[in-house]
């Protein structure tokens, strides 16, 4: 199964939303995704009511101290799987930025962990494009690609697009794409408008589920719950159930 990496170097698009959400709604269809947490602001962490995750019990761990991803693994309220953050992640870049192996040090851990390939990573990566988000991009098969519906998140899913291609003629491998518009406001001709200029740039990676504006979507993490538990109704759990169908359907998932 694959490894999907759910990056954007846009701050505020979705992409915890999204792995909560997505990796929710695949628990509902009857998959065991694990999830990563490689944000040092652990809002992921967070969504799922884990707080305050000591550092020596965290990603941190795995790491600075070659702690195995399967002993740092938690289990949420929900049944989620998840290897939580702290803001300890932070100090990685510094303390091992000058070491070349580090960049591949999740994909040596996920390989090690996961010999047979057979379990499904969803990664969770920070807005920044440094030696995190660079192990989950050299550990990933897949990239979901989340956009707001807004002009700033538009102009930066070019640049970020560019990125992932220079990324792939290093690694002499193309990853797998798909795009998901976020943020969708109904009311607005210009999140049509976006939608459109996607459609325009991306052809069938972009998703045709969008995600719409939702204050269910907002407030779940509060909660430390993903939308179906927190509000099984509401738009946000409609979109989130339909864009999961549509990805496993065109065998994103495996």
């Amino acid at each position: 199964m694959p490894v999907i990496a759910v990056f954007n170097h846009k701050g505020g698009v979705g992409k915890t939303t999204t792995t909560l959400n997505v990796g929710a709604a695949l628990l509902k269809r009857g998959k065991q995704p694990l999830l990563i947490d490689l944000d040092p602001q652990a809002s992921l962490s967070l969504a799922l009511g884990l707080r305050n995750v000591p550092a020596n019990s965290s990603l941190y761990s795995f790491f600075n101290d070659a702690h195995p991803l399967g002993k740092l693994t938690m289990s949420a309220h929900s049944g989620a799987k998840i290897v939580p953050s702290s803001i300890e992640l932070s100090k990685i870049e510094t303390l091992h930025g000058a070491d070349p192996s580090i960049a591949r040090r999740l994909k040596e851990g996920i390989d090690r962990e996961f010999p047979g390939g057979d379990k499904l990573l969803i990664i969770d990566c920070c807005p920044t494009l440094g030696v995190l988000t660079l192990n989950a991009l050299m550990a990933a098969d897949r990239v979901l690609m989340p956009v707001s519906a807004d002009f700033l998140s538009l102009e930066s899913a070019g640049k970020l697009q560019a990125a992932l291609g220079v990324l792939e003629k290093r690694l002499q491998r193309q990853f797998e794409r798909r795009v998901v518009v976020t943020r969708f406001d109904g009311r607005r001709r210009l999140s049509y408008d976006i939608y459109r200029e996607l459609q325009g740039r991306y052809g069938k990676t972009l998703c045709e589920t969008v995600i719409s504006e939702s204050v269910a979507l907002a407030e779940s993490p509060m909660h430390g719950k993903d939308i179906f538990t927190h509000a099984p109704n509401s738009q946000g759990a409609v979109d989130y159930e339909t864009l999961t169908a549509e990805l496993d359907s065109s065998q994103f998932f495996g």
